[in-house]
């Protein structure tokens, strides 16, 4: 069988619409704003977790680069003794400038395949 509806308890007063509405806006402006606050958060623990690797790419990639240098100088001083100091700079240039070149135009072929 049913109860009766409790007949102590008065029922609210209904509010207006624009209250209402006010209301909804007011709470969804403060779950935008934590939702932002969450999303800062995560940046920001991963922006502090790649810092140590980031620089250490970084000094790898300057060594990698003497490294480079290293290898371009003792070519450079294996072709002087060949033909002179013009042309052992001009054949060292077009090795890595090729080389560049190559790894250049690999790039460009991947990211046109890729993308």
């Amino acid at each position: 069988m049913l109860k009766p509806a409790d007949q102590g308890k008065s029922p609210q007063p209904e509010r207006p619409i624009g209250d209402l509405v006010q209301q909804l806006t007011e709470e969804g402006k403060a779950y935008a704003r934590a939702e932002l606050g969450v999303a800062k958060a995560i940046a920001a623990a991963k922006a502090r977790a790649m810092a140590v690797p980031a620089a250490l790419f970084g000094a790898a990639l300057l060594i990698a680069q003497a490294g480079v240098t290293a290898l371009a100088v003792g070519l450079f001083a294996a072709l002087y003794w060949r033909f002179g100091p013009i042309l052992a700079g001009f054949i060292a240039f077009l090795i890595f400038g090729g080389l560049a070149g190559g790894l250049a135009w690999y790039a460009v072929q991947r990211l046109k395949r890729d993308v």
